[in-house]
């Protein structure tokens, strides 16, 4: 972990600090972290992170936007820009930035089930007539687009 979020790097950072006055044995005994775990992160303080760039990249992107860019868009900025990176890696970096998408747009759904009056079934799919513009139908769908209501009325005739 990065940051110094795990506690096991933490107190490795502490041992190494104290370990010129006490006894390192003593010290790991006390922090309560095997010898060989005391080694590996003392190896892994000295590696540079190599997403630093990339970072840095994902932060200005997200900020460009406004945090309305989620990972994926993200990624698809930063493959437009030139960088050759995975989604899992840019979703791993965003969380550990805690970046995240803001705005997330609701889906429109127009159905609220039997809303209105049923007009009775005079026609009973008896589509022949006599003479023409003796039976007319229509159907009438309401949309709400744009905080707007938008009727489309479909006129059949026989």
């Amino acid at each position: 972990m990065q940051n110094g979020k795990n506690p096991e790097r933490r107190q490795s950072k502490s041992c190494l600090e104290l370990r010129q006055e006490f006894n390192l044995g003593d010290l790991l005994k006390l922090a309560g972290i095997p010898r060989s775990t005391y080694y590996v992160i003392l190896k892994r303080l000295d590696v540079k992170d190599k997403y630093a760039d990339l970072r840095l990249e994902i932060r200005n992107i997200c900020e460009e936007h406004k945090g309305r860019y989620g990972y994926r868009r993200v990624t698809a900025e930063l493959h437009n820009r030139g960088h050759k990176v995975n989604h899992k890696v840019v979703m791993r970096l965003m969380k550990e930035s805690h970046l995240t998408c803001k705005v997330r747009m609701k889906r429109y759904r127009s159905y609220r089930g039997e809303v209105g009056k049923i007009a009775p079934n005079l026609i009973n799919r008896d589509f022949h007539a006599q003479a023409p513009y003796k039976k007319l139908t229509t159907d009438i769908t309401e949309f709400s687009l744009f905080g707007m209501k938008l009727y489309l009325s479909c006129a059949g005739y026989v």
